[in-house]
């Protein structure tokens, strides 16, 4: 299991989970899902990919940390763990033990906005692993003993990956200051004083509450078509009575006026770094800008990009720089900068060439190669992305539960195309606002 963290990891996560760069290049060169919708609500998207006899099974809900109770931070990502400890016909433990038997691999994930269970298993080994998932959709027990065992490992969970790494400890302080209202600004994984009264009952009103049929998208990218998978949702999917309409209700964020910043000194850093956050649209709320901002991100982060080839390749003042655009939200979106010193830069001279890169870039523009150069490098990655199955059912799940639809994941190429020099300046201008940025800075501190 693993929950989705912030800033810095989402650098990895975007390459593989979330990155608008893993939209297909041509509707044409991706097959086009087949869609259905259950009686009770549950939403069916068929991917094929006749490359193997093997199939990759997700279950998504709508729902993630975002949609937390108050008070109650990390019981998304709990929940998740608690699915995987048994109803009255799959006990604790046994349903990675059936997937393991049958040659596959399972996990789960949540984010701010979804939570997904999956299982890659052979193709004649689909209905074993869709019978147990709808299973634990509605008959999941809990013992009170299994919970708090669990909740001391997300506590364990917790330590070792947030409180004992500086970055996450930095990443998670930048996000609380960029969303102050809005639920983005509570840790996915929660806060460590919550974690440690989250309990059964809290566990089950949430699951009661989210996990419906209604409230969830079922993918399966692979060696099927959707009359193969039809009849199987039905049979063990479609039995589930719908849920109570969900109403994800969430308070905003209020404009932010001045700019932020979050210091934080660590004698295991070895290098100073320097981030910057600015809250941006996300791909449902851009209203066409967001195609724009990918082409920008590139344009600034890739390694051919302003940052890695002004900081690192020509002052060689960093040991690494870059930018990245995460649109996959419900509601807001984040554009990033960051940059690692090399030896015997500090943090202020990093972040004034940082910023020196950035006035440049505002003030002249992207060039004409530049433009090009990004437009194929984003067309290049979706093209690789398509390779690897589970990923075309990543793409198709996130896109479905943040608030788009199939038709707006195949347009992503040719909006790619069209954007020009005048678009990406129009969303730089409109996102890169000083005003509306928190800085991050990371230093190491002596030892005492």
């Amino acid at each position: 299991m693993a929950f989705a963290s912030a800033l810095f990891a989402r650098i990895a996560l975007a390459a593989v989970l979330f990155a608008p760069a893993l939209l297909p290049a041509h509707a044409a060169d991706m097959p086009r899902p087949e869609t259905a919708t259950l009686g009770n609500g549950l939403q069916v998207v068929v991917i094929p990919d006749r490359r193997a006899p093997v199939v990759t099974h997700m279950l998504w809900y709508r729902v993630g940390a975002a949609d937390e109770p108050p008070g109650h931070s990390g019981i998304a990502h709990f929940l998740e763990h608690l699915m995987f400890k048994g109803t009255p016909s799959v006990p604790d433990g046994r349903f990675s033990q059936v997937v393991a038997a049958n040659g596959g691999q399972d996990n789960a994930f949540t984010s701010y906005d979804y939570t997904a269970y999956f299982q890659r298993v052979a193709r004649d080994r689909l209905g074993v692993v869709m019978e147990m998932e709808a299973d634990r959709m509605r008959n999941l027990v809990l013992d009170p003993q299994v919970v708090a065992t669990e909740r001391e490992v997300i506590q364990e969970e917790r330590r070792q990956r947030t409180d004992n790494s500086p970055g996450a400890r930095l990443n998670e302080a930048m996000n609380a200051a960029l969303y102050r209202n809005h639920p983005y600004g509570v840790p996915i994984i929660g806060w460590a004083h919550e974690i440690a009264a989250l309990d059964r009952e809290s566990a089950l009103d949430f699951y009661d509450r989210f996990y419906a049929p209604n409230n969830a998208v079922l993918v399966v990218a692979g060696d099927v078509t959707m009359a193969d998978v039809l009849p199987l949702a039905e049979e063990f999917y479609g039995p589930i009575p719908r849920g109570s309409e969900v109403v994800r209700t969430r308070p905003m964020e209020p404009p932010q006026t001045a700019p932020r910043r979050v210091r934080l000194e660590d004698p295991r850093v070895a290098a100073p770094q320097v981030s910057r956050l600015y809250q941006a649209p996300s791909a449902r709320t851009a209203a066409g800008q967001d195609a724009a901002l990918d082409v920008l991100a590139e344009i600034l982060g890739g390694r051919t990009g302003r940052f890695y080839q002004g900081l690192v390749v020509d002052r060689a003042i960093a040991a690494g720089a870059g930018a990245y655009y995460q649109s996959t939200a419900l509601d807001y979106g984040v554009f990033a900068l960051y940059a690692t010193a090399s030896d015997g830069t500090d943090a202020g001279a990093l972040e004034a060439a940082l910023d020196e890169t950035l006035q440049g870039f505002l003030a002249e523009g992207p060039k004409p190669e530049e433009l090009d150069r990004a437009r194929r490098s984003l067309i290049a990655s979706a093209v690789y992305a398509q390779d690897s199955q589970s990923t075309l059912a990543r793409i198709f799940g996130s896109a479905l539960t943040t608030g788009l639809g199939v038709d707006e994941v195949l347009a992503w190429p040719d909006r790619i195309r069209a954007v020009t020099a005048g678009d990406v300046m129009a969303a730089a201008r409109a996102v890169l606002v000083p005003e509306a940025s928190v800085t991050g800075v990371l230093v190491p501190a002596p030892q005492s």
